[in-house]
Parts: structure tokens; sequence; C-alpha cells
């Protein structure tokens, strides 16, 4: 996809710099995938949070993790 984007200059290099990317369209793209990763681990985090998984002994983790 190809995009027109009006994006502070210092805003880009910081980006380009923290990727170390030498292109701005591959700095945004793995910038773009770092934030989409943390969203969905908070997402998941919230989830767990009001579903946690209470395990009293091994043996109901070991049902757990052969049923995935």
């Amino acid at each position: 996809m190809k995009v027109t984007a009006i994006i502070a200059d210092d805003l880009v290099n910081n980006v380009k710099a923290y990727t170390r990317s030498s292109t701005v369209t591959e700095a945004i793209t793995i910038a773009l995938k770092d934030w989409l990763d943390i969203h969905n681990i908070k997402e998941l985090n919230k989830h767990i949070a009001q579903n946690p998984l209470y395990i009293d002994n091994g043996r109901r983790i070991r049902e757990v993790n052969r049923s995935i």
C-alpha cells in the first residue's frame, strides 16, 4: 500500500534509529508491527486478568498443556 503522510522529521528519524532501519518504509513497518504486538499482549493480559487460571496442583496444568 502506498501512503502519503505528514510526519515530523524528528519522529521519523527516531523511529529509524530505534529500528536500525535504512529506509522510512522499513522503519514504519517495524514500528507498526511492534505496536500491534504490544497491543495484542495488552489485550491478552486483560483477558487473562478477567479469566485467570488457578492451579491447585501440577495435574491441572498438565491437563491444560496437553489440551492445547
